[in-house]
């Protein structure tokens, strides 16, 4: 794989349009990674290579997005937000290729490609998710990220907390209980705030912490966050129903195929979308009281909830 790790890191600006400044950060967290991830050169090479292949792959990066726009509304700089962003990602890839398993979805395409345990085995993309998420601490912890120790402990705690037994871990833990079984509204909301929400949340909060916001503007931004992590579930449920398979880059009708409950089959389409525009309508009401710093983020739920893919 060809690794160019002296390209200049672009630098996205808060005033650009909303297709731009995503296409920046997603260019900036993507050369990031490339530079942060070992090296397929380097022993061993499978699995650094698989780990590299289920990284450097496109892919929405919604998280570091948030991580960005997070810390420009807080004031923050672009360098500091470098490695929070790439953590977020590195343990949403975790995620994506654990999930990916036959043990647990089964599936044969992630972002257009063959998943992980496809293009390599089932064994190296375990040792590829927990590679991953090791890595994820490891840049918030080292000497290489020059913010406040008390401040990247902090970072660490929450991050930690979003990925484990409860936030995303338990979230998938009810998710695979909940096969065959008819939830209630609160239910499948408990279960999404944590398997889909909790990573959003973090992203959110890293992006504020590392910038320094506290008090009322940190709560109305993790307000912001809740409402936009169960936007995001509705809007794939939605997709997992109307979107081609070629758009949607993962097999279409997945989770009905498996019986799972999901908002389409509670709410009904109609009922989901109208779903996906009450919580947009509360993300947005959460930004009230932030002016033109925080437009990213409002563009960026508007987008969760308009995305086709």
């Amino acid at each position: 794989m060809t690794q160019n790790r002296n390209r200049s890191i672009p630098t996205p600006f808060p005033e650009q349009p909303f297709k731009a400044f995503a296409a920046t950060c997603a260019e900036r967290v993507e050369q990031c990674l490339e530079r942060l991830l070992p090296s397929s050169s380097v022993l061993p090479k499978r699995l650094h290579e698989a780990m590299r292949y289920a990284t450097l792959n496109g892919g929405k990066r919604v998280r570091p997005l948030l991580v960005y726009a997070t810390g420009i509304a807080a004031g923050g700089n672009m360098e500091m937000l470098d490695r929070p962003a790439c953590a977020v990602e590195l343990i949403h890839g975790y995620s994506l290729v654990h999930d990916d398993l036959p043990a647990m979805d089964d599936d044969d395409l992630r972002r257009g490609r063959p998943t992980c345990h496809r293009a390599f085995d089932e064994a190296t993309a375990i040792l590829v998710g927990d590679a991953l998420q090791s890595l994820a601490f490891e840049l918030l912890s080292d000497a290489g990220f020059t913010i406040d120790p008390d401040r990247r402990i902090e970072m660490v705690r929450i991050l930690a907390n979003a990925s484990g037994s409860r936030g995303m871990a338990g979230g998938q833990a009810l998710d695979i209980d909940a096969v065959g079984q008819t939830l209630t509204l609160p239910e499948l909301e408990n279960m999404h705030i944590h398997k889909t929400g909790a990573l959003i949340r973090a992203s959110v909060r890293l992006g504020a912490l590392c910038a320094g916001t506290e008090g009322d503007r940190q709560q109305a931004l993790d307000h912001y966050a809740k409402a936009l992590g169960l936007a995001f579930q509705v809007q794939d449920d939605i997709l997992d129903v109307t979107a081609e398979t070629e758009v949607l880059g993962k097999t279409r009708g997945k989770d009905l195929a498996a019986n799972k409950p999901t908002y389409t089959s509670l709410l009904g389409l109609n009922g989901a979308r109208e779903k996906a525009k009450e919580l947009l309508d509360e993300a947005l009401g959460a930004l009230s009281g932030f002016g033109d710093e925080a437009d990213q983020l409002r563009n960026l739920a508007r987008y969760v909830v308009e995305r086709n893919h």
